[in-house]
Parts: C-alpha cells; sequence; structure tokens
C-alpha cells in the first residue's frame, strides 16, 4: 500500500512539473509573459487573444543561464518520469518478484531529481538580466525582475521542487531502537524486522 501512495505521489509531482515546464507565465507583464520554454503576447487588456511562441531548440533560448536552467529542469523532470514509472511498476508488480521490505527501488534517483531541480530554479533569475528580457521588464537584473511580476508557473515550479524533496525522505525505511534490538518498520501492511545489534 506504501509503495502504491509513494507512486501515486511521484506521478503527480511529475505531472505537476511538466506543468510548469511548459508554462508561459513564470514572470508577466499587462500585455507579454514568458516561462523556461514558452513565451506570450496580447493586446493591451485582452489577455484570451494570445500569441505564443515555444524556444525550439537551445540556441533559441535568449541567455546562457536560462540555457542551463532549462536543461537542469528538463533532466530532473525526465529523472522525476522514470522514476515514476519505475515506482509504478514496482508497485503494481507481484510480492513475490519485488520484494517490499525495502524503502523503494530508487531514492537516491528521486534526489538526484530534486537537488537538479532546485539549481535550475536557483539559475534561472540570473537571466533576468538578458537583452530578451530587459526589453520586456525594463529595469530586469539579476535575481529583479524589474517590471514583471513573479506568475504562478515559477511559483508552482517552486512548489514541486519543494514536494519532491520530500519525497526521498517519506521513501527512507524507519528505524528505531529498542533494548538492543533494531527495528525496521517496512510498511504498515507489511512485517515488523528486529535485528539483533552485535557489540564491537
Amino acid at each position: 500500500m506504501l509503495s502504491s501512495v509513494r507512486a501515486a505521489l511521484g506521478l503527480s509531482l511529475t505531472c505537476i512539473s511538466a506543468l510548469s515546464l511548459i508554462s508561459p507565465a513564470w514572470f508577466q507583464t499587462p500585455t507579454f509573459s514568458f516561462g523556461i520554454l514558452t513565451y506570450c503576447s496580447w493586446p493591451q487588456g485582452d489577455s484570451w487573444n494570445q500569441s505564443c511562441m515555444t524556444f525550439s531548440s537551445l540556441e533559441d533560448i535568449p541567455d546562457f543561464a536560462w540555457k542551463v536552467s532549462a536543461v537542469m529542469l528538463l533532466g530532473s523532470w525526465l529523472l522525476l518520469a522514470f522514476n515514476s514509472i519505475f515506482l509504478l511498476s514496482w508497485a503494481v508488480a507481484p510480492k513475490g518478484l519485488c520484494p517490499r521490505g525495502s524503502s523503494g527501488p530508487m531514492p537516491g534517483v528521486q534526489a538526484v531529481a530534486a537537488t537538479a531541480m532546485i539549481v535550475g530554479l536557483l539559475v534561472f533569475p540570473i537571466g533576468l538580466a538578458s537583452p530578451f528580457v530587459k526589453e520586456v521588464c525594463e529595469a530586469s537584473s539579476m535575481y529583479h525582475g524589474g517590471k514583471c511580476q513573479l506568475g504562478w508557473g515559477y511559483i508552482i515550479a517552486i512548489l514541486s521542487a519543494v514536494l519532491v524533496s520530500l519525497l526521498p525522505i517519506i521513501s527512507w525505511p524507519h528505524t528505531t531502537k529498542v533494548q538492543g534490538r533494531t527495528i525496521i518498520f517496512s510498511s504498515a501492511t507489511e512485517r515488523i524486522i528486529l535485528v539483533p545489534e552485535m557489540n564491537k
């Protein structure tokens, strides 16, 4: 049961991360918004009539820090997607095929994905000093949006990074010591393993 919950959480966070990556609303003005991979413009007061473009390759992305951020965030998303599919297959596999006594197949991959996501989110605002962003946001600089406001896409990406960084923590096995023995709680519905301590 616990592995199914972890799989559902991982899959949900992968979808939320994908939504934030394709969102053009990381930073916005009343007539323009941009995200890590897309940007949109519209006439003043008519936000329903948007014209959006996607950066089709790394060469199209206007700033080096922005490119680094895109690579880190896309890499972390690929790791999350791979891990989620693996967790899902591990959760639905028969018990004899995949032992359930461990914390899951790959909490290390989740930790690497969380680290890459956080680094990508910290590097992205350096790109606010690029000529592309300065033209739109006017007085922007590194870590300062100028006339651009923080949009919902970047906030969702930050929340997703926080939740992804918590996912490996709930995946580690919980242990406690009682009268010279270590008790490992493998899950709520399975068994408790008593491991005697060896004195050195």
